[in-house]
């Protein structure tokens, strides 16, 4: 497809994987008994049937305003935004906010690589502004200057944070932009330490802020180079980032995205210098009903998107603009996957509320109801193998079977959507795409009633510090307990009526 950035490619073995995996499917649809048509579950087929168009209904809707912004909208904007480029228009200044934290010598000289290069593409004076937590970083850095630092002309300013936590990093390297006189239409680029810009990044960004003066941040296309883990780790997260690329591109056809990714967004200057944007992203926190005044650990990302929305203007996404994270997972591969799901998810609820509340005549009908969706399908995921489980349970195990089926044919059909986003066919796609929804799902039932517990794993372990203790800390996590176990035995409760499993007495016998 063109301008996805993403060009299709597939071999013979995967095109015979997908074949013998759609065979499965038919011989598994054709031949095992087929009994959730019956009087005694028909609800099972109802339920599945209802959830399922309004699910893949919304997938759908993602899919044709993907192609409607990748075939037609970014086109026409690219072809403008080249010729403001090639008119030989320039930022004044080019800005870059990097983040690092302990990162492999090896990634932090290929990112340094990518902003040498980049910068020399734009070639207007450049300054760094490095955010380092610690001096192992700072001497790779300065060793890279020292070696490869001629004929460029860009300004090295590394500040040391003097607090924990990546929040505080970002803080102190605004707060030095500001004190350097950033400022105006200026692009601020803030990448992590171990993003790495492909070529011609910048150069597809920059004309954007010049062609719409109303543009206030856009993000680009992330995939991902696994360095160390397990491979699976690698396939799962493939899906997630060819998924992101979709909804992104739908998502941008509304002029907004739900997040401009920490790993590499552009901002324009006059924001970020802010103070009002600088304390946001230093101290961003929640009040709660349960948990009262509570501090964001990670999600600094979600807190520059909310400042920037509830600002008002608009945002972008570059679809063919690529940027390469490099992961490293150290130990049990499940639980770092646990953990970044807790991590995202939490992040996603945390803002949620807030950015709802500004309403859909600010935010924007597609995108408010985007943000909506996510504290919806939390719950209408679980409706379906909690059904299954049910009927399972009293009626017969053989539903499980019929269930799987449903399972592995409509994930299959979601994922020959999400293949186009990929670039390639990835048979294990429908697999990880089902637990990723399920584990999401519960994840996300667990921590929506804990928006305080946090903890981020490949930035020291960090975990977000208790505002209470003692009785108090004990009352709010017995709560947060009640309050999962009243909600999801509710929800069973209401399956089981649903399904005619449990039949209350009429009101007249009750009374």
């Amino acid at each position: 497809m063109k301008h996805t950035g993403r060009e299709f490619k597939c071999s013979i073995n995967q095109v015979i994987q997908l074949a013998l995996l759609i065979f499965t499917i038919f011989f598994l649809l054709r031949f095992i008994p087929n009994r959730i048509w019956q009087d005694n579950t028909v609800q099972l087929a109802a339920t599945l049937g209802i959830i399922g168009t309004w699910r893949y209904g919304w997938w759908l809707t993602h899919f044709i305003r993907a192609q409607i912004f990748g075939l037609f909208v970014y086109p026409r904007k690219k072809s403008l935004a080249d010729k403001v480029w090639e008119s030989g228009w320039r930022p004044k200044n080019l800005i870059f906010m990097m983040t690092t934290y302990k990162e492999d010598k090896s990634v932090t000289v290929r990112v340094l690589d990518s902003i040498f290069r980049e910068s020399r593409c734009v070639d207007v004076p450049a300054k760094v502004f490095v955010g380092s937590g610690d001096i192992y970083d700072e001497k790779i850095i300065e060793e890279y200057i020292k070696v490869h630092g001629g004929g460029v002309d860009i300004e090295f300013i590394v500040i040391r944070q003097n607090k924990p936590g990546k929040r505080f990093a970002i803080g102190l390297a605004l707060r030095a932009m500001s004190r350097y006189g950033v400022g105006g239409d200026d692009p601020v680029v803030f990448m992590d330490g171990d993003s790495i810009m492909a070529p011609g990044c910048l150069q597809k960004c920059l004309p954007f802020f010049e062609l719409d003066k109303n543009l206030l941040a856009l993000t680009t296309d992330e995939i991902v180079e696994l360095s160390k883990g397990p491979s699976w780790i690698k396939s799962w997260l493939d899906l997630r980032f060819s998924q992101r690329h979709m909804a992104m591109q739908s998502h941008a056809l509304s002029n907004k995205v739900l997040t401009l990714t920490g790993r590499m967004s552009v901002f324009r200057a006059e924001n970020v210098v802010n103070y009002s944007f600088i304390r946001t992203v230093e101290s961003d926190h929640l009040n709660h009903w349960l948990w009262d005044d509570f501090r964001f650990l990670s999600g600094d990302d979600k807190s520059t998107w909310y400042w920037l929305l509830k600002k008002g203007g608009n945002m972008f996404y570059v679809p063919d603009a690529l940027v390469i994270t490099v992961e490293s997972i150290e130990g049990n591969g499940y639980e770092r996957m646990v953990q970044n799901l807790l991590r995202w998810s939490g992040n996603v609820l945390r803002n949620g509320a807030r950015a709802l509340a500004l309403g859909p005549r600010h935010v924007g009908l597609f995108t408010w109801w985007c943000i909506l969706d996510q504290r919806i399908a939390m719950w209408t995921t679980l409706i379906g193998p909690m059904t299954a489980i049910i009927v399972a349970i009293f009626v017969s195990p053989v539903y499980i079977l019929a269930y799987l089926v449903w399972v592995l044919t409509s994930r299959t059909v979601l994922s020959l959507m999400i293949f186009v986003y990929a670039g390639r066919i990835h048979v294990l796609f429908p697999f990880f795409l089902f637990a990723n929804q399920l584990i999401n799902s519960l994840v996300k039932v667990y921590i929506v009633f804990r928006l305080p517990k946090q903890r981020w794993m490949n930035r020291g372990n960090q975990k977000a510090p208790s505002a209470s203790e003692g009785f108090i800390l004990s009352f709010r996590n017995y709560m947060a307990s009640y309050l999962t176990f009243f909600w999801v035995s509710l929800m069973a409760f209401s399956l089981l009526i649903y399904l005619e499993i449990f039949k209350p007495l009429p009101l007249s016998q009750v009374f």
